[in-house]
């Protein structure tokens, strides 16, 4: 999905600029997409998990707990059937086959990258994390450090993309905003053009 701008103000001396991947969920019907996503990576979630138990119900889960009945679960028919499927597969493959199910369910299947800008202070970037339960990698630039923020561009297999780069004094090589989603030009000069007029009070 091509990427959009968000812009915010929070304050006068300070904007944020935010580029999203993500799909818009203005609709009822992407709103009922999104919360039937939501239903359906927790079912999976929790299948995911009852099969994980049965595979090791002889170990960790023969007796009845303060709140789970195992011996009630194990003895109904869905128990049985779960016990069944998770006796066919070795230890090996049930871990592996959760691991991998469990990473797409916590999986966001979207980027979101930012640029903040604090008038006096300096600028941050962020980039999102790939699961939702990792944090975002952020680096901050005091305004002392920052020499110029430019617009660059440079060959992604044979296309020519143009990047917003921020130059860091002692640094050799540039700092590149939005590196993953990498927008589109219109988007990076806006970018370029608020950021410096935030940053240098309109001067530039």
């Amino acid at each position: 999905m091509p990427s959009r701008l968000i812009l915010r103000r929070p304050s006068p001396t300070t904007v944020s600029f935010t580029v999203s991947n993500a799909s818009r969920r203005t609709s009822t019907p992407a709103k009922a997409f999104f919360y039937l996503q939501i239903l359906l990576r927790a079912v999976i979630f929790f299948c995911v998990l009852l099969l994980d138990a049965a595979k090791f119900r002889r170990t960790f889960f023969m007796e009845d707990g303060s709140w789970i009945r195992w011996t009630t679960i194990w003895s109904s028919a869905l128990g049985i059937s779960v016990c069944r499927i998770a006796d066919a597969y070795s230890s090996a493959v049930v871990v592996l086959a959760s691991a991998i199910v469990f990473y797409g369910v916590f999986r966001k299947g979207y980027t979101e990258e930012s640029l903040l800008v604090i008038r006096g202070l300096g600028i941050q970037t962020s980039t999102s994390s790939q699961t939702y339960l990792s944090k975002a990698s952020t680096r901050f630039i005091p305004t002392t450090q920052i020499q110029d923020i430019v617009i660059h561009e440079a060959f992604k297999g044979f296309e020519v993309r143009f990047y917003l780069a921020v130059i860091v004094e002692g640094e050799s090589e540039v700092v590149v905003v939005f590196p993953k989603l990498l927008p589109n030009r219109q988007i990076l000069e806006e970018v370029w053009r608020g950021s410096r007029s935030c940053l240098y009070d309109s001067k530039s």
